[in-house]
């Protein structure tokens, strides 16, 4: 059951990632044009509060101050009141959009329980600065993730005096995956998570509940079974991980690019081909977007779940076989992004028409070339 120890600490974690969304320097960026026809803007911080959270965390432990051991010996408290608190959370949310919606990119669908499910706003704020779906997605599920795998790895040193490679592969690439998040944060700002979901149950209690327990389970894992992977297993799994990590920014770097852009760069060392489609926005506005069809995104509408499947695998797979729980992230992964793809395609259907179907014709796969 939640206690008042659990409470400290995500109420303690919560308002630090707060304050250093709202105080910290970063540049200004502008999102996708909203259905509606709203630009929402950004700070773009994020690389900022994920160094100043990782060396304050680490600097509590080290200058004795605060042990991370503790966060592991109350785990199941604070899952437990993070399960509640974000409910809780969540009821607000249903509430603000009724009562408070921050901008036109809101409404009901007449479905109180759908309302609740997939959200009532687009981008709700509270105040003109603070963005709860950047506090939510990035600052408190992301960050979460990443201080708990170095919390994981430091229990493991409290109870044995050392930490196994498997460990140490482990929290090297679940930190090198979630640098790579940070770094490439305003890119994040454009995908369907935030640009096309709404801020309901299914996003914000997810990021607060669901990224920080079930994403971090194999470390959680790893504390209590130790394995011993020996130099050139651990060392090859590390760089497999790396180069998935590498693919999947890649992936990502080349569209962010071609948009910035508007198609004027090059992919692979040549000028990209693009298809030019149109569309109408909720107000009757006709306006165009650009979908890419070189490099990564010739090899199929969706192949960056690909390396991101493959990096979870890789930071898994030092678990060995085992047991089946530290592969339930895995599993649950591809089966989000597989049902992700799917709900981008039909969104994109619906928006583009026919020129999305040009695109299906030239990029065939959705996910896996081959295959599917």
């Amino acid at each position: 059951m939640p206690t008042v120890a659990a409470g400290k600490i995500i109420l303690g974690f919560a308002l630090f990632e707060a304050a250093l969304q709202l105080l910290l320097p970063g540049k200004r960026f502008e999102g996708p044009i909203s259905p509606s026809g709203n630009v929402p803007v950004y700070k773009a911080n994020g690389l900022q509060a994920y160094a100043v959270t990782l060396v304050a965390y680490l600097s509590l432990w080290w200058f004795g101050i605060f042990n991370p051991a503790v966060v592991y010996d109350h785990l199941g408290e604070i899952f437990s009141a993070l399960v509640f608190g974000s409910l809780v959370f969540c009821v607000f949310l249903y509430i603000k959009g009724h009562v408070a919606p921050s901008s036109s990119d809101s409404g009901s669908s007449g479905n109180p329980i759908i309302d609740f499910y997939w959200g009532m706003e687009l981008y709700p704020r509270i105040g003109k600065h603070f963005d709860i779906k950047v506090f939510t997605n990035c600052r408190f599920g992301m960050m979460s993730w990443a201080v708990l795998a170095v919390t994981y790895c430091i229990k493991q040193y409290e109870m044995n005096g050392q930490v196994a490679d498997s460990m140490l592969v482990n929290t090297a690439l679940m930190l090198i995956y979630i640098t790579k998040f940070f770094w490439w944060e305003s890119g994040y700002w454009c995908t369907m998570d935030i640009a096309h979901d709404r801020a309901g149950f299914y996003i914000c209690w997810g990021c607060l509940v669901w990224v920080p327990s079930i994403y971090t389970s194999p470390g959680m894992y790893l504390v209590n079974h130790p394995v011993n992977l020996g130099p050139q297993l651990a060392l090859s799994i590390l760089l497999a991980g790396i180069l998935c990590i590498y693919i999947n920014y890649d992936c990502d770097r080349q569209r962010q690019e071609f948009r910035r852009t508007n198609g004027k760069c090059t992919v692979w060392g040549k000028a990209p081909s693009k298809i030019v489609a149109s569309y109408q926005t909720t107000k009757g506005e006709t306006k165009t977007s650009l979908l890419l069809t070189s490099g990564w995104w010739a090899v199929a509408r969706h192949f960056h779940y690909v390396p991101e499947i493959l990096s979870a695998f890789f930071w898994t797979v030092p678990a060995l076989f085992d047991h089946f729980l530290p592969y339930f992230y895995v599993i649950f992964l591809t089966i989000l992004l597989l049902d992700r793809a799917k709900r981008d395609d039909d969104r994109c259907s619906s928006k583009y028409g026919k020129y999305w179907k040009t695109y299906c014709n030239k990029v065939r796969y959705r996910v896996i070339p081959g295959i599917y």
